[in-house]
């Protein structure tokens, strides 16, 4: 890189941060407060250190390391001061509870007392402070002065007031800007009775210049009802005679009123007359174009409804005829759809089970080792419950309602008793199960068969013994 352009960058580098910094110490003073800049801030005029620089608006570089600022507050702050048992002139104790009002000075020299003396303390700080210099200088009134003066000059006790409580508050950095004092009290109630006396004087003042004021009334009365009575009579006189000739003034007025009305009646009957006249010829006119102009859209109107009704109709036809073939396009076609999907649905349902049964056997052949008799004799011991089932449905709804066996106590001619046989005829009645059985490769139970034993016959003329066995009912 060129030396020149890279020391370039750096004077430009520091630049930026000495003007960065330089803007960051850069501080505003806001209207409400002093900035107080402290530190090495130079000489005054006679040449000594000054502690610091007291700035009312505007701004100024606070110059980091050897300065630092603060700010102080120029809030108003209002200070009760009860102040109780202050000895007067007169060695009489009062009571004078009162408010001030007081605030940071924003004068030269008063400003830089306060930079010294108020610059770091809290608000309350300063209002306690300032409040035990108002005590002191409201004592110190009241000590110079006369009950009298105090309850009857207020504006004398106010001033001194102000004069002796600004001197000290300057000191410090503060100035004066309202006292109020709301009452004045003493312990010998000296000051009652001075306000006692005061108003009985004022009460019997008021008394002697009603009574003067009831006087001069009663005599400027009789004086205006003279006074009264003599202009009454004279404006009554002037006003006859007033009376008199308004009333010749007002025959011969309505004279003449009367003769430029009747004048003026006949030029406005006639004028009238010729008007109307005018008026029906131009009425006439108009209703007579009007009647045309009327026929005219009547018969347009007609027309125009005529049209347009039977356009509608015809376009109204159209539309709805083209809605039903529509609609009856889409019925066919969902109709068609739905027919479709049903069968293609049935389809793949009876293939899914063809395909789950086929592959059902292969597994049971499989099971069978291969032997398809095996597989069915299988096939047929998982369904024989389902086949009993189906024996017993046969005969569940016979109705037994008496049995009566009759057999001898010996053997029969085959060696079985006659209940037995009774059972297994019974059962040959039933569905040939020993034919599935067979079918299946395998034997139905000897109890259950109806078979006779090779070599030996029933004899169906065996006399079985009359003997009652079984009765049930």
């Amino acid at each position: 890189m060129d030396p020149i352009l890279t020391i370039t960058l750096i004077i430009v580098v520091i630049l930026f941060v000495v003007v960065v910094a330089l803007a960051s110490r850069y501080r505003r003073c806001p209207s409400d407060k002093i900035l107080v800049v402290y530190g090495s801030v130079g000489k005054g005029a006679e040449g000594v250190t000054k502690s610091a620089n007291c700035i009312h608006g505007g701004a100024r570089l606070v110059w980091p390391v050897i300065q630092a600022y603060k700010y102080l507050d120029l809030t108003p702050m209002s200070i009760e001061v009860n102040l109780t048992n202050a000895l007067s002139k007169q060695n009489i104790r009062v009571d004078v509870p009162s408010r001030f009002t007081v605030a940071i000075s924003t004068e030269a020299g008063i400003m830089q007392n306060a930079a010294e003396r108020l610059l770091g303390l809290s608000h309350d700080a300063v209002k306690e402070l300032a409040k035990d210099i108002l005590f002191g200088q409201l004592r110190l009134v009241i000590a110079t002065m006369d009950i009298e003066e105090i309850n009857a000059d207020r504006d004398k006790f106010l001033a001194n007031v102000s004069k002796n409580v600004e001197q000290e508050l300057k000191k410090i950095g503060l100035k004066l800007i309202n006292v109020n004092v709301t009452d004045i009290r003493d312990e010998s109630s000296y000051i009652e009775a001075l306000g006692k006396e005061a108003a009985a004087k004022a009460i019997n003042d008021a008394r002697k210049t009603v009574a003067e004021k009831n006087r001069d009334g009663a005599i400027g009365e009789a004086n205006a009802q003279q006074d009264e009575r003599t202009n009454v009579a004279l404006a009554n006189s002037l006003a006859v005679e007033g009376e008199n000739k308004a009333k010749v003034t007002i025959a011969n007025s309505e004279a003449l009123r009367r003769e430029r009305e009747a004048e003026a009646l006949r030029r406005a009957t006639a004028s009238e007359k010729v008007q109307s006249a005018k008026a029906l010829e131009e009425a006439y006119l108009a209703e007579k174009d009007a009647e045309l102009g009327r026929a005219s859209r009547e018969r347009a109107t007609k027309e125009a409804d005529i049209l347009v009704n039977a356009q509608i109709e015809k376009e109204k036809a159209e539309i709805d005829a083209e809605a039903i073939a529509e609609r009856t396009r889409r019925e066919a076609r969902g109709e068609a759809d739905a027919i479709f999907f049903k069968m293609k649905a049935q389809a793949d349902g009876i293939n899914e089970i063809l395909t789950k049964q086929a592959a059902g056997f292969n597994d049971i052949v499989k099971a069978a080792g291969g032997n398809t008799t095996s597989a069915v004799s299988l096939m047929i011991a998982d369904k024989l419950e389902n086949i009993v089932a189906s024996q017993v449905e046969a005969i569940k709804g016979i109705n037994i309602d008496k049995v009566t066996v009759w057999d001898n106590l010996g053997s029969g001619g085959d060696g079985k008793p006659a209940t037995a046989k009774f059972l297994s005829g019974m059962l040959s009645s039933l569905p040939p199960l020993e034919d599935v059985f067979n079918m299946a490769g395998m034997n139905l139970p000897d109890l259950l068969s109806v078979k006779p034993k090779e070599g030996k016959e029933v004899s169906p003329k065996a006399e079985p013994k009359a003997k009652k066995l079984v009765t049930k009912e």
